[in-house]
């Protein structure tokens, strides 16, 4: 500037996007099946506007049965890995989940698996 004090003003605006993830198809119904007989389904986890790595883990339901005792009947695999990536063209891949159920004992179940990242989104 040399010695010229003229001021400058910068204006900045930009727009901050929460990363999320979407699945395909939004929801999962499992046939049913005769006891002690595995039932599975898959779905597709979109991640979308994640800047960094991040890693997907599940919560899953523990349900009563009718005798009152307690089980875990899901178990979910990431057969690719559970890892969000960022791609070299700046999108997320898509993650796939397999979700399987299995019980000794007669079941039925209408509820959520919860999907979180390690930053609690």
């Amino acid at each position: 500037l040399d010695g010229n004090p003229s001021q400058y003003k910068l204006t900045l605006s930009g727009t901050l996007k929460s990363p999320k993830i979407n699945f395909h198809p939004p929801f999962l119904m499992l046939m049913p099946v005769p006891l002690d007989v595995e039932t599975e389904g898959v779905i597709n986890i979109i991640p979308q506007d994640y800047l960094r790595q991040s890693r997907i883990q599940v919560k899953l339901p523990e349900l009563e049965v009718g005798d009152g005792t307690r089980t875990y009947p899901f178990t979910v695999q990431f057969p690719e890995g559970q890892d969000i990536v960022l791609s070299s063209d700046g999108t997320n891949n898509e993650l796939i989940c397999h979700i399987s159920f299995k019980s000794p004992k007669p079941m039925s179940f209408l509820g959520e698996m919860l999907f979180i990242d390690e930053e609690e989104n």
